[in-house]
Parts: structure tokens; sequence; C-alpha cells
């Protein structure tokens, strides 16, 4: 075993976008979507719906259906379910949810959700789940088609349309407009305009997994019909309404994103290092050279670099492909990448 101390010209830093389908079919469009019926009747149904690639309801696939996201109904005011205490007005499984949302989004507990010019306080949201998505969504790959009947809604984000990335405390955010692609419709293309009268369609978080439709411009392109008002009693779904609306649309595209940070060390092997064999069995007792030929024309193969601290410490160990032969007319150059 041979040592080298690295330079720092030895070691470069590089990080790769990695981008891959999202959905758990390792697909980029999910086109079948279906909920799980003990999901729903427990009490979790009354907050959001589960939505699977496969009918996790069937003993067929109930072993390999897999979550793909959950949808939900958020209002400030617990508008949409009835309350927890029917003595306490105002205070229901939608008030949660807007609280748990304006928190994750904005960081405090004043913020209003604005979409475009226009404030709301309610909206659908869909929460992609955080196995699918790993590090971040791929702003750009965001399609989603919403339907109702003949109504149809094609929705994506503007970032090929912005040159301005606007921020808040869960990371990027960008506008949910008519369009696909990442870019807004144009009206030659017959699509359904660029944004909607009621601000836009919403918000894509794509740092956190999270897209946020604004409840009054899905309502006015006749897509969803809520259920908004108060002290709400019996079973209200509007989770319901926007699963029925995305199943119609058969339609979900979008992709992950994630950086993959690499470090490359190059071992540089010059023509007068590394040509002895340090193993026990080149050395007799007396601490002669076996073989008189590894005298004057002494060769070695290559095989494992170790990587130490300076602490003699190993932290990581390289494998060549094949031994690599060396002498004193030969050089080498090894690159060693390491992923994290």
């Amino acid at each position: 075993m041979s040592f080298k101390r690295l330079d720092q010209e030895d070691i470069s830093i590089s990080a790769d976008s990695i981008v891959a389908p999202l959905w758990s079919t390792n697909a980029i469009e999910l086109t079948t979507f279906f909920t799980s019926s003990a999901q729903i009747a427990s009490n979790t149904g009354n907050y959001y719906y589960s939505i699977y690639d496969q009918d996790i309801n069937t003993v067929q696939f109930n072993s390999t259906a897999r979550s793909q996201m959950a949808v939900g109904y958020g209002d400030r005011l617990g508008r949409g379910e009835a309350p927890y205490n029917t003595n306490v007005p105002g205070v229901s499984p939608t008030t949660t949810l807007y609280g748990q949302y304006r928190n994750l989004v904005f960081g405090d507990e004043d913020s209003a959700f604005t979409f475009g010019t226009t404030t709301s306080d309610s909206f659908y949201f869909i929460n992609i789940n955080r196995s699918r998505y790993k590090e971040k969504l791929f702003p750009g790959t965001f399609e989603l088609i919403l339907a109702s009947g003949s109504n149809i809604l094609h929705l994506t984000d503007n970032s090929n349309d912005t040159t301005t990335i606007s921020y808040v405390d869960a990371g990027r955010v960008y506008e949910i407009i008519s369009g696909s692609a990442g870019s807004a419709y144009n009206v030659d293309e017959g699509g359904d305009g660029y944004s909607a009268a009621n601000g836009s369609y919403g918000k894509f978080l794509p740092d956190v997994g999270v897209i946020i439709l604004n409840r009054l411009a899905i309502e006015a392109e006749n897509i969803i019909s809520t259920v908004n008002v108060d002290g709400v009693t019996g079973t209200v779904n509007n989770p319901a309404k926007i699963y029925n609306s995305i199943k119609q649309g058969e339609s979900f595209s979008l992709q992950s994103e994630e950086t993959i940070s690499s470090n490359y060390v190059f071992v540089r092997v010059r023509n007068s290092e590394f040509n002895y064999s340090t193993n026990p069995s080149n050395i007799t007792g007396s601490g002669e050279i076996t073989h008189d030929v590894m005298i004057n024309s002494p060769q070695a193969y290559i095989t494992t670099v170790g990587l130490y601290n300076d602490n003699n410490d190993l932290v990581a160990v390289a494998k060549l492909s094949r031994p690599l032969l060396k002498d004193f007319t030969k050089e080498a150059l090894i690159r060693i990448k390491l992923d994290y």
C-alpha cells in the first residue's frame, strides 16, 4: 500500500440536475385516478382524499396501488364542513386546512392567499406525495386537465412566461395559468385565455410539492360547484369535487427534479510512482525482493484507490473496473466520482 497527499487542484465539485417522471408508474402522465373507500370513510375523509394510480379497493391491486397525491379544500371561515363543535361555528376541518397551508406557504398566520389581484378565503389543494417528487417539482412540466361534462380547463404554471421568480416562505412560487408546458395559450391556438377572470387559477409551489387552486376562478369556468356555506351538516365532500374533476380530465403530467452534487477526485499516478508491489509475498524474510525481475523492471497492478482523511481514517474506496498495469514507462490519471 502506498500513500500520496492530494492537492487542492486534485478535487473538483459539481452539481447536476436530474429530471425524472413523477408518478410511481414511471410515467410523466397519470391518466387513471382512484380513491380508497376505507380512507374516505375514516375521519381523514373530512380533510382530504388520497388518490392512487390503481384501484386499491380491489383484491387485484390492493398490494400494488400507490398513493400519488392528496386533494382537499380549505376555507378561512370554516365553511363547507360541519364545525367541530356546534357551539363554536366557523371552526371546522376546512379551517384547519386553511391554517396549515397558510403556515406552510407564508410561514405566518396572518397572510392571505392572493391569486393575481384577487384575494380569496378558500381554495382547493393538490399535495403531491413526498416519495414521488423527492427533492422538488420541475417547473414547466406541470399540465393538469380539469373537466366537468363538456367544460374543460387546461392548466399549467407560468415558469416559461415570467422573467422574475417570486418567493414565499415555502420557496419558489409560480402562477397557474391556462396553457401547457409552462406557457400560456395564444389566442390563435384556440385556448381558453391566459388567466382567470378571478385572478390566476392558483399557485404552483415546486419546492414543497403543493398546488393551490383558486376556487373562484375554477368555479367561473363551470368546472366545480363548491358547497361553501356556514354550519353545514352531513356529508359535503368538497374534496370529492376536485377529485372528480381531475378524474374526468384524465391527464395530469408532471416531473420531478433532483440536484445531485458530486465530488471529483483526480488521482495522478506519475511514471516514478507506485511501481513496486507492497504485497508481503513479494519480500523475503530478510527484506529482499523475491523475484529478481522486479529489481530492474518492476511492475505493479493498481486495483483499488482508498481515500483517507488527515487522521488516516479510510473514508471512501474506489474499485477499478480492471487491474491497471503500472511501471516506470507509464502514467495514469484515475478520476473518482463521489455522489451525495
